[in-house]
């Protein structure tokens, strides 16, 4: 079964790419903006707050090997989150 859904590189992107990384053929493009940003401390990732500002730019979740099924295993408490009135 064919898995190429679960990876994407746009190596032509300005930004390409938008962390450092040693093996640039690796490197995931599918996240580009992460959606696990909102679960705040919960996402799992190597992140810092600046200025109460959430800052990943030396989080390679979104973007490494098995970055797919990492996503989509936190997905259902995004949802959650995203399905709470206020």
């Amino acid at each position: 079964m064919s898995e190429n859904y679960k990876f994407h590189q746009n190596s032509k992107c300005e930004y390409f790419p938008c962390h450092k990384v040693k093996d640039e053929e690796s490197f995931n493009c599918l996240f580009c903006f992460c959606p696990l940003y909102m679960l705040k401390d919960k996402c799992g990732g190597n992140f810092i707050y600046t200025n109460g500002v959430k800052d990943c730019s030396n989080c390679m979740i979104p973007h490494g090997k098995g970055a797919y099924d990492y996503v989509m295993s936190k997905m259902g408490e995004v949802i959650r989150i995203g399905s709470e009135k206020e």
